[in-house]
Order: C-alpha cells, then structure tokens, then sequence
C-alpha cells in the first residue's frame, strides 16, 4: 500500500494523533517551565494533581468554545488563532491557581504571583508550536485530499459571483468548475464531474431535484437555507399511527431564561466597563482632539417587539454629515474613527444601553431603523429577528462582515434565536474575541455603485 493510500484511509485517526501531540507540547511546555521554580507540579503531589486537572479542564471547555484543531475545515492561520486563544487562557487560569496553591505556610505567606516571566516565555513557545503544527497539519490534509471541484447551481448571477468568490477564498480546498442554472440541460453532466454542488437561492422543487440526484451519486451538497430549514434543525421526529413526521414549535425564549440572560447582561456589562475604562478615557480624549466635535453618537435602533431605542457609540464620522451606511473610502470617517471601527472599540458604549435594558449582550444585530424598512420591503421576514432584544454580539456580529446581505444577516440572526440557549451565549461571548483579530474582514463596509 503507497504510503498516501495509508494515510488517506487513517487520516482522521492520524489528524487526531496529531491533535494529542500539539495539546499536549504545550501542556509539557506550561509544567517544565514553571517545575523551574515549583518543581512539585512534575512529581506525584497535590498541587501536581489540582494543577494538571485545571489545565486539563480548562483546556477542553474553552475548545469548545473557539474550536478544536480542525485543519481541513478551517484555514491554518485561523486553527492557530483559536487554539492559541484557547492555550492561552487555560494557562492564564492554571497560573492564578498554582499562585494560590503557592500560598501556604511552606512557600508564600501571603498571596503573589508566579515568576510572569516564565508565563510570557511559555506564551512564546506554545504560539510558535501552534502556528508550526497547525501549518504541518494543514500541509498533511491537503497532500492527501486534493481540491474539490465544485459546480454552483443557482438562477441568481449576482448570487453566484458571490459564492464563487466565498469558495475561492479557500483556494486550497475548493475549486470552482461552473455556473449552471438548474433548468440547463448539462447540468447532470457538470455535476457527474464534480465533487462538491452548491446550491444557492433554488425554489423547494429545484432544489428537492438536484439533492435526490446528488445522494443517488455520492456528491457533497451545501446549500443556503430558508426559514423552513433553520425550523427543521430543532424539530424532532414522530410518528402518527403509520405516518412519518417531522414536529417543530417555534422557539420562545422562558422567563427562567430571560432572568439568568439578564443577570449576565448586568454582571458582565458592569464587569467590563470598569476594565474598558482606561480605553474609553482615551478614546474620548482623541476623539475630541481630533475634530473638537461630541464625543458620542446618538441614533434611533429596533429592538425587541419593534421597540425604538437610542444606541450609544463613539463618534467615528464628522459631524454634520449624512446618515447612510458607510462605503469604502468613506471620507466621512475621521483618521480616529478608522481605529476605533477597525478594533470595534467604538461599541464599547454600548454596554451602557445593556444596563438600561435596551440590548442585550447576544442577540440580533441591532439596525438602523431606515435599514429595517428597506429590508422588510424586500424581505418581510426581516421582522421576526425583533422577537428577541438586540445584542452587542451574535451569530450575525460574529460570522457576518458590515456589508452581509439583508438575507444572510436574517438567516444568522434566526439561527441564533431558534437555537437560542445560555450555554450558546457564553460560547458566542467568548468567541466575540475572534473578530478582533479579522477587524479588516468583520468591518469591510459596502462598496459604492462605482467601485461596485
């Protein structure tokens, strides 16, 4: 058997191993480093056991929350991201609880931290593991499965160059061999050829056609969904005498539910404005520096059941200027504004309207009220993301760009409400700290008709 042949038929157990060797060089690197100054932590001790078992559960919960070593699916850059977000935070909360353990008679009389310089030099090496492992394992998956040829199958043209472009992002692992409307006589052709169909925008009809022949040839299907779609995710399976059904209620978020929700929402909200406050301060400084103008903007959102509520943000445009969204190259935006919105520090004053109830700290994108009306007249269902109260964060914030179509922003925020639960808010609010490493991707604004 040639030696791509094996690892093609074990590549997922070969991934995996792969996976257990880069956890465990950088739980190696965390007990080895500081065993220099504490070494109990490497023998058969208590604060050996207590010290291992943090770092081990913390290490696992937060994968959970950004995402295990997934090469293949993600781009190695972002596996590495994540993975050292992750790293690093278990060995943040490992730290703080060898420094209590160090506080004892025999050590520590009284509560101090560890040597920090060993924990930046352990960041150091773990990051540098990470990117070259997680670069390896990208190189591994893709020497033994080549590129997917996909064929794209939609009536909508514009539609279409936007999931090619999506798909060729991903150049590695997608590559894109047509456009084909469903009603074209080659298309079983094309896609006898292909590996991958996307399908985008088909009606229930076409699109029932094209999956029935995709799984009698083996073909992998993705698909944009439609609100029937996001209902099915939650419905459960029934059988009525002899009849196969499918059931699904509506989701409603419980009382029990909005109370914790919004104890969080107090908490955290309080939480973070005292350790944002520094960079508030300055934040304000500069922007009333910069043009002597208000250091914050003021403007009418949708909430909850339609409610109208005034959102608080740092000013990032001249003043005086006209209300629209903004474009690329857009000379409203001041040199300050360009950071703040790059970073998202001018969402910071957000968190006072959390406390007074407005939005929530996950939800629905919270619009502007022109843009709501101008969705709703091409996508009435736009309404049914006001059956929750806005967020600073959420599915839409998150995996969504400043310019996201209406329809795509919908479909986001309807997953996060029909999939609503605490435990999802607390993996979304940890991922919120993803975007600020895509700040170029996540702010990318409209393009004006000429640049269009």
């Amino acid at each position: 058997m040639k030696l791509r042949d094996f690892c093609t038929k074990f590549q997922h157990s070969i991934v995996f191993v792969i996976e257990v060797i880069l956890y465990l060089v950088c739980l190696l690197t965390f007990f080895l480093m500081f065993s220099i100054d504490n070494p109990e932590i490497i023998v058969l001790s208590r604060t050996a056991a207590v010290t291992l078992s943090t770092f081990v559960i913390m290490l696992v919960l937060l994968s959970f929350m950004y995402g295990k070593y997934d090469v293949g699916r993600r781009r190695w850059s972002q596996v590495a991201l994540a993975v050292s977000i992750t790293v690093i935070f278990t060995d943040l909360v490992t730290y703080l609880e060898l420094s209590i353990m160090k506080t004892n008679e025999a050590n520590n009389t009284t509560f101090r931290l560890e040597n920090i310089g060993i924990l930046f030099l352990v960041f150091i090496i773990q990051i540098l593991a990470i990117m070259l492992i997680s670069y390896l394992g990208e190189l591994f998956y893709f020497w033994i499965n080549p590129k997917e040829k996909c064929v794209i199958v939609t009536f909508d043209a514009e539609g279409a160059k936007r999931v090619a472009a999506a798909l060729s992002s991903f150049e590695k692992k997608y590559e894109v061999t047509g456009i084909v409307p469903p009603d074209d006589p080659a298309l079983e052709a094309a896609m006898v050829a292909a590996d991958t169909i996307v399908l985008y925008e088909l009606p229930v009809n076409e699109r029932t056609r094209i999956v029935d022949f995709c799984y009698q040839n083996l073909k992998n299907i993705y698909f944009n969904p439609s609100i029937a779609d996001i209902l099915e995710q939650n419905s459960h399976s029934v059988i009525m005498d002899d009849i196969s059904l499918f059931s699904t209620r509506y989701h409603m978020i419980t009382f029990e539910e909005r109370l914790v929700k919004r104890f969080m929402d107090i908490v955290i909200s309080l939480v973070a404005l005292i350790i944002t406050s520094p960079v508030i301060l300055i934040s304000a400084i500069c922007i009333k520096r910069c043009d002597g103008g208000s250091v914050f903007f003021v403007q009418k959102r949708a909430t909850v059941h339609g409610r109208v509520f005034e959102i608080i943000k740092f000013r990032t445009m001249k003043e005086n200027v006209e209300n629209f969204s903004s474009t690329e190259r857009d000379e409203r935006i001041t040199k300050v504004g360009k950071v703040l919105r790059k970073y998202r520090i001018d969402e910071l004053p957000q968190f006072v309207n959390i406390l007074k109830g407005d939005m929530s700290l996950v939800g629905p994108r919270p619009e502007m009220l022109e843009n709501v009306e101008d969705y709703e007249k091409e996508l009435p269902e736009f309404r049914y993301r006001l059956r929750m109260k806005a967020g600073l964060t959420g599915l839409a914030q998150i995996y969504g760009k400043y310019n996201t179509s209406s329809r795509d922003k919908l479909m986001l925020d309807l997953m996060y409400i029909e999939n609503y639960s605490l435990i999802r808010d607390i993996q979304l609010l940890f991922q919120t700290i993803l975007v600020l490493f895509k700040a170029e991707d996540s702010t990318e604004a409209f393009k004006t008709p000429d640049e269009e």
